[in-house]
Parts: structure tokens; C-alpha cells; sequence
């Protein structure tokens, strides 16, 4: 049954990609991986994100050079930042779990790419200060809106076979 569940496959075949062709990502596919990502849960529904669209390529070569493993950023026609708004954080001890909302919105967005034949990497911003702080002033994001993740977009140069991720001596059942 799972072999022929297209969500579960989608799932386990999933890859990182760092590498892409030259094809452009269309409008439509963009909107669809925005989609996908706002359809993400939130604690409280309080849908904490904030998402920039960087198909500039002086502006995703900018982000290359500056931060150290966004590297394949300049070769990817399409680059999305995942941000964190503090206007839409919980309060008290919730006040972190905006982390946990915008990393389901980062993981919506590479397995929608993934369902469209695109492939991304999740590189990460958050909770680096000098990383969060090159990505704020090349894209100009304002203060209270935090960059979290950084995710280069584009169809894989080629194909790669999944990673085998599986490992059943890490399931606990009942007890540790």
C-alpha cells in the first residue's frame, strides 16, 4: 500500500538538491510552494511566517558570497527565506514556538517542490546572529521579522537516489 501512496513517496524520496539546472521555476510552481508552505500548522494558528521570494540573481549571488552554506544559492533560479514575524510569537513559555511553525513551513516547501519535479536544500539562518543579520541587510528585512531558513529552489542538474534514512534502532515503543 505505501508503494503506491504518492504522499508517502513523495516523503521518503524526497533529497537535498544543491545543484540546478538553469531552467527558471515558473510563476505557477512559485505560487504552488507558497501555497504549500502557509498551509503549514501553527501553534494557536497564529501563523507566525513571513516569506521572501528572491528570483534576483545579483541579489541570490549576494546571499552565496555572504553566507557559508548558501553557496548553491547563486546557481538556483529561485531562493525562498523563510522568516519568523515576532509581531505573531506566542507569549511566555509559547514565545519559542515559532521555530517549530516556520520549520514546517520550510519542510512543506521542499516536498512541494519535490511533488512538482523541483528539487531545494534547507540551509539555515536561524539562530546564527551573523547569518541572520547578512540575510536582513542584503534583502532589507525590517526589524521583528526574523530570517530562518534560506531554501535555493530549481530543477536538480541530476537525478539522486534517495538516502535510506531508516534506522529502527532509534524507535522506542512504550518506554526509552
Amino acid at each position: 500500500m505505501k508503494e503506491n501512496n504518492p504522499a508517502y513517496q513523495n516523503i521518503v524520496t524526497r533529497t537535498s538538491v544543491r545543484r540546478f539546472s538553469d531552467a527558471p521555476v515558473s510563476d505557477d510552481d512559485t505560487e504552488a510552494l507558497l501555497r504549500a508552505a502557509m498551509s503549514a500548522p501553527s501553534g494557536v494558528n497564529r501563523q507566525p511566517w513571513e516569506l521572501i521570494v528572491v528570483d534576483d540573481a545579483e541579489l541570490r549571488r549576494r546571499l552565496a558570497d555572504a553566507l557559508p552554506y548558501a553557496k548553491m544559492a547563486a546557481g538556483a533560479p529561485l531562493v525562498i527565506v523563510v522568516c519568523g514575524n515576532e509581531e505573531r510569537f506566542l507569549d511566555g513559555d509559547d514565545s519559542t514556538l515559532w521555530v517549530q511553525d516556520v520549520s514546517a513551513v520550510s519542510e512543506n516547501i521542499l516536498l512541494a517542490a519535490h511533488s512538482l519535479g523541483l528539487g531545494g536544500v534547507w540551509t539555515c539562518l536561524y539562530p546564527h546572529a551573523d547569518r541572520i543579520k547578512k540575510a536582513a541587510e542584503i534583502l532589507s528585512i525590517p526589524a521583528g521579522i526574523i530570517p530562518f531558513s534560506l531554501i535555493p529552489v530549481g530543477y536538480p542538474e541530476a537525478v539522486q537516489k534517495p538516502i535510506d534514512k531508516w534506522r529502527p534502532e532509534r524507535v522506542h515503543r512504550n518506554h526509552y
